[in-house]
């Protein structure tokens, strides 16, 4: 079995640990990807979910780390591969001036992307009839694993100290959509402009389109690099099924914010993420993501994973074979058009870990 196959095998079924204490802790709710766990396969290092229920049927076991830290992944038995877990990062081991954990300002993606929810709340999640039914942002600040609000001096803080204690390469910051026509985009302003006085880190933010598409000169004026605008689903029926109140920012809009930041941020450096598995079929997300590639878009597609506590937490998820499908053409799509995982400066797309798209891309190339 190769990498990819592995990898798209892994994330679409989970897997079951013998030893649960092994590698980087996992993540429980927030924002995604959660409920997974860190794995490296072969020089790719993915999130994989383990505590979803797909997880806890899975055929995948991986046994307890050896000696020389490779843990074997099994199936009915059966040898597939081995992993590495990443080393937990030392930053997780501090506090900030203010006395809070580190680890509740900004958490490890992979294994050297800092990510961050700077807005732990959304006003959509606030409301049963707008909530967005795949989301779980709310969970781990109500477990008392983050704070609601984390300010531009303590993300400064905990950045400058991933780089120098971790050697983290990148930074995603995401957010909770707030009241107000910006939608985000003004935290992300004042959180990247502090970030970037304190340390040389290329950064990603991520919103919902503003109104007003001044604010992406904005953000990328306060240091903001690559630019993450994510549909989750690309058809009117599916968006209004599942997140009923991000649906009523329309496609039309979105796609008009999309033109004007690539005019900002540069071709393949704005991105959407796009959720495969909740309704929408693989031509309409090919489709889709075609005219993404044609304005300088790049569409990351991933697998969803349900999360326990959400209403869509017995929803299946997405077949490995329906996966591959999709990533297969998307990869050479993508590479068509000028873009790829590599050349992106920040985010998602770059660090590639909840999707093995980018290592279809990577067997493309060579």
């Amino acid at each position: 079995m190769s990498d990819a196959e592995l990898i798209n095998e892994l994330q679409t079924r989970g897997m079951r640990l013998v030893d649960p204490t092994a590698g980087l802790e996992s993540r429980r709710g927030g924002a995604g990807p959660t409920d997974h766990k860190a794995v490296t396969v072969g020089e790719t290092t993915v999130m994989v979910p383990v505590h979803t229920a797909p997880a806890f049927d899975s055929p995948y076991v991986v046994q307890a780390p050896g000696s020389d830290g490779l843990a074997e992944v099994t199936k009915s038995g059966e040898p597939m591969g081995k992993i590495r877990f990443p080393n937990r990062p030392k930053f997780y081991d501090h506090k900030t001036a203010d006395g809070i954990e580190y680890s509740k300002i900004a958490t490890l993606h992979s294994r050297d992307v800092l990510a961050t929810t700077v807005l732990q709340t959304c006003i959509r999640y606030e409301s049963r009839k707008k909530t967005c039914k795949f989301c779980s942002i709310g969970q781990s600040l109500a477990a008392g694993r983050t704070i609601a609000h984390k300010t531009p001096q303590q993300l400064a803080e905990v950045a400058k100290a991933a780089v120098e204690l971790d050697g983290v390469r990148h930074m995603v910051m995401t957010t909770g959509t707030p009241a107000g026509k910006d939608r985000g985009a003004a935290v992300m302003v004042e959180s990247a402009a502090a970030v970037k006085a304190a340390v040389d880190l290329p950064i990603q933010g991520q919103c919902e389109p503003p109104e007003d598409n001044i604010w992406h000169e904005r953000m990328h004026k306060a240091g903001v690099d690559a630019l993450g605008m994510h549909l989750e689903s690309v058809t009117p029926e599916v968006r209004a099924r599942i997140m009923p109140g991000k649906a009523q920012v329309s496609l039309e809009k979105y796609f008009d914010s999309f033109r004007a930041a690539v005019q900002v941020f540069g071709r393949g450096q704005v991105s959407t993420y796009i959720l495969a598995g909740l309704g929408d079929t693989r031509e309409a997300i090919l489709e889709t993501s075609a005219e993404l590639c044609r304005i300088g878009v790049y569409p990351f597609v991933v697998p969803f994973v349900p999360v326990s506590g959400t209403p869509l937490e017995s929803h299946p998820a997405p077949g490995s074979g329906f996966m591959a499908s999709l990533l297969r053409p998307l990869s050479q799509m993508i590479l068509n058009a000028g873009m790829s995982a590599e050349t992106v400066k920040a985010g998602c797309a770059k660090c590639g870990a909840c999707s093995a798209l980018s290592t279809y891309e990577k067997q493309r190339v060579s």
